[in-house]
């Protein structure tokens, strides 16, 4: 899935990004070239045509690289599949810049007054990843008319919009000083009485503007799915890294014969646990896409299905580092290591509200 050279590009940099608290700037030229940024982006607006079974796959095996890579380049280009929901001539404008990444929060952190000609947009966003090197930021805001009552939908509940927002037209609010996926840059941002034009505004799986697979994929399922398999790859990360920190542990020639045994076995059971939990994962997931390309739709069951199945991979992922994390030494304690990095990154990965339960 990635070659080799990028492989040697992420490894070489993924420590310094964390030490910059931010993507390394080779990082950030690899995804820049490689399109990630870009992922979910159709073809009319330059971006790469890949489905979401690709996509996936993809999001993975960076993420096995680089815990803060994959999850920036998994929320950037998720933010990026608006892009199937804006305003074409909008779209077009974003997606000239050979740098676009969009940014943004699933929060309601906002309000946006209605007037004739524009929004007054106000709020703020919580954990925005890659809101540093952003170029696009997005917001839902709760609708208010211009005597502050709120605009209700046809269930009579206030009606909340996504909007669109540009750098200049908000302020960054770092804070990111969480235990791990350091390197994402995911800080908060703030509108203040921002006006936005009328047609930076999108609505999700409803009104599709353009001509592409994926984008009547439910929204719920595609954000389950692709933070699910970022805590796969960074289990796979720490499987590999496990075998070689338990041989290098100080005390290890203390060891009895059958003691290093149970490790084996303990370290083979857990790689078969992933295996068999990424393997119900996209047989899942590819049996709803397939149904979405064949029928147009999905049955609810079927959704349920990834949903469990993307909450039990990110459970798995995270539970096999816990049982094996004892048997690595001090070294997978200490922040500067490989190991450590990978354990920190997938426990605060495994605190999104999404993965909680299964």
């Amino acid at each position: 899935m990635l070659d080799k050279i990028t492989i040697a590009t992420i490894q070489q940099y993924a420590a310094a990004s964390e030490q910059l608290q931010s993507l390394h700037p080779a990082l950030l030229e690899l995804a820049w070239k490689q399109g990630w940024f870009k992922l979910f982006v159709p073809e009319i607006y330059g971006g790469p045509g890949k489905t979401l079974p690709e996509i996936l796959r993809l999001e993975e095996a960076i993420a096995a690289e680089d815990g803060s890579l994959g999850w920036t380049v998994t929320l950037c280009s998720g933010a990026g599949w608006f892009a199937g929901f804006l305003d074409p001539a909008l779209a077009h404008t974003l997606f000239a810049n050979p740098k676009v990444c969009f940014a943004g929060s699933g929060e309601v952190g906002g309000t946006a007054t209605r007037y004739t000609d524009h929004y007054l947009v106000n709020g703020t966003w919580h954990y925005a990843s890659g809101a540093s090197h952003a170029t696009v930021f997005t917001a839902n805001c709760t609708l208010l008319l211009p005597d502050g009552s709120p605009v209700l939908d046809t269930a009579g509940q206030p009606e909340v919009v996504s909007f669109i927002l540009l750098p200049e037209e908000v302020n960054i609010i770092p804070g990111w000083s969480y235990t791990g996926m350091v390197a994402t840059g995911s800080h908060a941002f703030e509108a203040v009485g921002q006006q936005v034009p009328l047609n930076r505004t999108f609505r999700i799986n409803e009104e599709i503007q353009v001509n592409s697979p994926g984008f009547d994929y439910p929204f719920l399922q595609l954000a389950e799915t692709t933070l699910a398999v970022n805590s796969a790859g960074m289990g796979l990360h720490f499987l590999q890294l496990v075998d070689a920190a338990f041989r290098k542990r100080s005390g290890q020639k203390k060891y009895k014969p059958e003691q290093v045994l149970q490790f084996e076995e303990l370290l083979e059971n857990s790689i078969r646990a992933l295996d068999n939990a990424r393997t119900g994962f996209y047989t899942a997931f590819d049996t709803s896409w397939h149904t979405l390309q064949s029928k147009q739709s999905i049955p609810e069951w079927e959704l349920q299905q990834v949903s469990k199945a993307s909450r039990q991979l990110a459970h798995t992922a995270r539970e096999v580092c816990d049982k094996l994390y004892p048997y690595c030494g001090l070294e997978a304690a200490r922040k500067e290591t490989e190991i450590n990095r990978v354990w920190r990154d997938i426990h605060t990965a495994s605190q999104h509200a999404l993965l909680t339960f299964i």
